[in-house]
């Protein structure tokens, strides 16, 4: 349904989730942890299923930054993270001495621990499987000493008076998205990028060269968790609270399928797949029984709930089987995902229109 103040924007991003920043701030976040995933995975080749771990530092770094410190977000996503790649750093060093597959279990192991500590052992600093979530009788030192008062309501994080929840908060994410790409562009295309490319290709050239490539890989996967850690915390400054759900194999796995999805390697790609896989699932989780009769009932009553009995296994609870059908069929017809698609689609427009192509090609010699 489309917001009361009926905006042209409204209108024109209505198909893509305008009526709902809720979602929108999702696509922005989640592209964000995408990216930062896809310089380790994209560039390196290091496929690792603990960042989930770094996403859930960086709420609980938030959400601590917004009960001691000041409710500006600006503190909290900083903090946050840092915090995401001092713990990066910690797990890369240990979890890199080992390749390949090893790798990945080391990363999903310590992602394990990660989720534990904070459901069962650590209750005093992440509340649990409660959550950690903002009291009125926090301190917030920061907005004390320059005179806010947010009186007897439970605060909210604001950006010096704007407010980060609808529009203002997807705002915000969408500019440190933008942020983020350039980095991640800049990396791409830098020498140090290269580097990370000839690790994935041909590490043991370069180990049998006398070249170390452990610390670029290193360097990758930090600044992969401070994407991931920056993530988690642009998730609190939203919707302000942190649980250790952030934190499970879940989570990583579904960064892995975004990054996949939309095209490993690529610039664009790990975007376009994280604001599929979120959009895809606001729709079909969205389904229940009673919008599917609706939908089918110009049916035979029969015939209905037959269908209904069939679709209603692909959305709702199940839309996650939608998800898996849908990978796939990318994975199987589009091993480059999404991007890939993009180029085959450009390609045949300039086969069939001439795009690109010189009108007046040189003669050949004689």
């Amino acid at each position: 349904m489309l917001r009361s103040n009926g905006s042209c924007r409204s209108y024109i991003l209505q198909p893509f989730g305008a009526g709902y920043p809720d979602l929108l701030q999702k696509f922005a976040i989640f592209g964000i942890f995408a990216i930062g995933f896809n310089i380790l995975f994209g560039l390196t080749g290091y496929l690792s299923f603990g960042h989930a771990a770094f996403l859930g530092i960086g709420s609980y770094t938030a959400v601590w930054t917004f009960k001691l410190l000041s409710m500006n977000p600006l503190p909290a996503v900083l903090l946050a993270t840092l915090l995401g790649g001092l713990f990066a750093a910690l797990i890369g060093f240990i979890s890199l001495r080992r390749t390949g597959i090893y790798f990945s279990i080391l990363t999903l192991a310590f992602a394990q621990m990660s989720y534990n500590l904070a459901y069962s052992v650590l209750t005093p600093i992440t509340n649990g499987e409660t959550g950690l979530q903002l009291r009125q009788a926090d301190p917030r030192v920061l907005d004390v000493a320059f005179g806010r008062d947010y009186g007897a309501v439970l605060p909210s994080s604001d950006l010096f008076g704007i407010g980060m929840t609808g529009y203002p908060g997807f705002y915000f994410c969408a500019a440190v998205l933008i942020l983020c790409f350039y980095i991640s562009m800049r990396i791409f295309r830098s020498p140090f990028g290269m580097m990370l490319r000839a690790v994935k290709s041909i590490q043991n050239r370069m180990n049998y060269t006398g070249l170390n490539t452990r610390p670029y890989a290193l360097a990758a996967f930090v600044i992969s968790g401070m994407y991931a850690g920056l993530a988690g915390g642009l998730l609190a400054v939203t919707d302000p609270l942190a649980g250790a759900e952030r934190m499970q194999w879940t989570a990583s796995g579904e960064v892995v399928l975004m990054t996949i999805l939309g095209g490993t390697g690529t610039l664009l790609g790990p975007v376009i797949g994280a604001g599929a896989i979120k959009y895809f699932e606001n729709i079909f989780s969205a389904f229940n029984e009673s919008i599917l009769l609706n939908t089918f009932n110009f049916l035979p009553e029969t015939l209905q709930h037959a269908v209904v009995s069939i679709a209603s296994l692909f959305v709702g609870e199940g839309w996650y089987l939608t998800l898996g059908a849908l990978f796939m069929v990318i994975v199987i017809f589009l091993p480059g995902g999404l991007m890939e698609g993009v180029r085959r689609i450009g390609l045949v427009v300039k086969r069939k229109f001439g795009v690109g192509q010189d009108d007046n090609p040189p003669a050949p010699a004689e």
